[in-house]
């Protein structure tokens, strides 16, 4: 049988490089420690700064470095687990939640929300923004948007500080027929960034929910957690899963 494509493929220098440098913060660095600064690296191990960056982006979306706005790169602790579970009927903001409302605003919703809520592409929606915090940290940020045809009598009158309480509490008066949930890998656009202490494109997991009420999506929130420090599970009896390389 002859040697197909693949086989022939050589191993990308980076890759190589990012074994190697998994076995220096094994034996050399501890949790929290700086690491020396790109050019530094490059000489110590004979690559060029371009293969060095690609080494170190790959080792920041495993959860092995993370990079801190003014401090350098620095070694990351291990995630944490984050249970992302069905809330077995509960709306969000309903019992002991771990997030926090941060505000509310009426926004056009982007297109691939306002495609799942069945809504048009200019019409103005009800956008919630929380935030989760676990040890006295934020992990997530979130996006919860809410057509006015799921919440028809909320107040035309609403102050700011009023908003988006007043939206939960329509929200939660729906009979909460199921919700699902879909993962995947994204950057941290500039204001979620902000939020969680990242820099700007930041590999970060992108949890999309669907709330379903009377047959029609009711709600659809877009959570943002940091890919460095989370480790996303489901299934509070089952086997854990690792939604991010560990």
């Amino acid at each position: 049988m002859g040697t197909t494509q693949l086989e022939t493929v050589p191993e990308p220098k980076y890759w190589h490089l990012k074994t190697v440098l998994v076995d220096a913060l094994d034996s050399e660095f501890t949790v929290g420690e700086i690491l020396p600064n790109e050019r530094e690296l490059a000489a110590r191990f004979g690559v060029a700064r371009a293969t060095l960056r690609q080494a170190l982006e790959q080792l920041e979306l495993e959860g092995r470095l993370q990079r801190r706005r003014g401090v350098g790169t620095t070694v990351a602790p291990p995630r944490m687990g984050v249970s992302v579970d069905p809330t077995q009927g509960e709306w969000p903001g309903v019992g002991g939640e771990t997030w926090r409302t941060v505000g509310c605003v009426e926004a056009a919703a982007p297109a691939a929300v306002a495609a799942i809520l069945g809504t048009d592409g200019d019409q103005l929606v009800h956008t919630v923004r929380r935030e989760r915090m676990m040890h006295g940290q934020p992990v997530a940020t979130e996006l919860l948007y809410v057509p006015p045809a799921s919440v028809p009598d909320l107040p035309g009158d609403l102050t700011p500080a009023a908003h988006a309480p007043a939206v939960l509490r329509e929200l939660q008066m729906l009979p909460l027929a199921g919700e699902d949930r879909s993962v995947e890998l994204g950057s941290a656009r500039a204001e979620d960034a902000k939020q969680l202490d990242r820099l700007p494109g930041a590999p970060v997991l992108v949890v999309t929910t669907r709330y379903v009420s009377a047959g029609q999506v009711a709600a659809v929130a877009v959570a943002t957690y940091r890919a460095d420090t989370c480790r996303l599970t489901f299934g509070g009896t089952g086997p854990e899963i690792a939604l991010a390389a560990s």
